[in-house]
């Protein structure tokens, strides 16, 4: 399940790329217009800006800003970022690979290879879909 960062950060990015501005957008009109508390959504946008979704300028006139073409900033890229891994078991993580401490051979583990199954089908519809397919 995602939570709520994860949810409020896809809507913040996705209220920024369909805006189209060629100047910053204020924390406040995203907050506003999504329904999100504007002090969460500080704490989020700060997070994609240190990851290079977004720029941020200060002052008048100041606000957030795609630094990519949404069609170059992935689902999978984004969830990675703001919710962790997208596998549901550590064993199965391709970046956060941690073995389970209660599974002695996980090529015998049945959750093992559904999970498997599971992660790729996630993977693949995540990193397909872009943030320029939800600008319509």
């Amino acid at each position: 399940m995602l939570s709520k960062k994860t949810k409020y950060g896809l809507k913040a990015l996705t209220y920024i790329a369909r805006k189209k501005c060629e100047h910053p957008v204020l924390i406040s009109e995203i907050a506003k217009s999504e329904n999100i508390s504007q002090k969460f959504l500080e704490s989020i946008l700060l997070t994609l800006r240190k990851n290079g979704f977004l720029g941020s300028k200060k002052g008048k006139g100041g606000g957030y800003y795609l630094i990519k073409e949404p069609k170059e900033i992935s689902m999978a890229s984004v969830i990675r970022v703001l919710e962790g891994p997208i596998a549901m078991l550590p064993c199965v993580s391709l970046n956060f690979y941690e073995k389970c401490d209660d599974c002695p051979d996980e090529d015998a583990c049945t959750v093992h290879e559904l999970m498997i199954e599971v992660r790729d089908n996630t993977l693949k519809v995540l990193e397909n879909k872009t943030l320029g397919d939800f600008m319509d």
